[in-house]
Formats: structure tokens, sequence, C-alpha cells
């Protein structure tokens, strides 16, 4: 990962381990949560959560006006700790997952890209995350 264009973003979300995951895993969820903000929604998820695998998300602002696949290719797994990917435009990232006191931390790395300025970046990963934390609390 290039440090210098690093990212990280993170949450502690008050559910199990094993509710984290699978919520953050599952299409049926991620489908729920995977949004930076209310005018944008993603219509259709496909995971397969093994090394070489691939997942894609659909997103779309609700009033159509754009959208794309954001996706990606798994590189290391390991089931309830940690997930690897490299994104279609081949930069990397990483989700640690780390269980502790009755509560999951979530600690996302990701190489930043160079359309958009580091910080838009960072707030839109980070607002997904946001979602993802009430969305697991439930």
């Amino acid at each position: 990962m290039n440090i210098e264009k690093t990212i990280t973003i993170k949450a502690t979300v008050n559910s199990p381990i094993e509710t984290v995951w699978s919520k953050w895993t599952n299409p049926n969820d991620i489908i729920n949560w995977n949004s930076a903000s209310d005018d944008w929604h993603t219509t259709k998820a496909e995971n397969d959560l093994v090394i070489g695998g691939k997942f894609s998300y659909r997103m779309e602002a609700k009033d159509g006006s754009f959208g794309f696949d954001f996706w990606g290719i798994y590189t290391h797994i390991i089931t309830n700790e940690l997930i690897e990917y490299t994104m279609g435009d081949n930069r990397k990232a990483k989700v640690l997952f780390d269980f502790e006191n009755g509560q999951t931390n979530i600690t996302s790395e990701f190489e930043a890209e160079d359309e958009n300025p580091i910080e838009m970046q960072q707030f839109g990963w980070q607002s997904i995350l946001n979602n993802f934390k009430k969305y697991a609390e439930l």
C-alpha cells in the first residue's frame, strides 16, 4: 500500500463480531448500508468472499442522474478479522475487525485516488462506515 496516499477511517460498532462480519459481507445487508448520503443508494450487491473472488456494488444517485460500479478482487481473508482487496482501478484496501469489550472496532485503510481531494474521499468513506455502524447496531 502506498503509505503517503493511504486514508484510514474507523468506527466502533456495538455488536458482536459475528453480526458485524455477516452484515459487512452479505449482499442483502450491503444494499441497506452502502451509501455515503441519503440521496444515494446501492441497487445491487454481489459478493464472492473467497481469495480471488469478486465483489461488485452498483451505487446510484436516487434521482437517476449518476451511477457507477464499485468492485474489486479479494486478496486476503481471515474470517471475523481481516479483508484485503484490490479495487477495479488497482488501488489496495484492507479492513480490520477487532472484537473487544463487547464491541467491534473496524479500521479501514485504502489508497486514495487522484481525481478527488483526500478530505472528500475520507469524508465519503467515513460516511459509508458510519451508515454501516447504524445498520449493524439495529
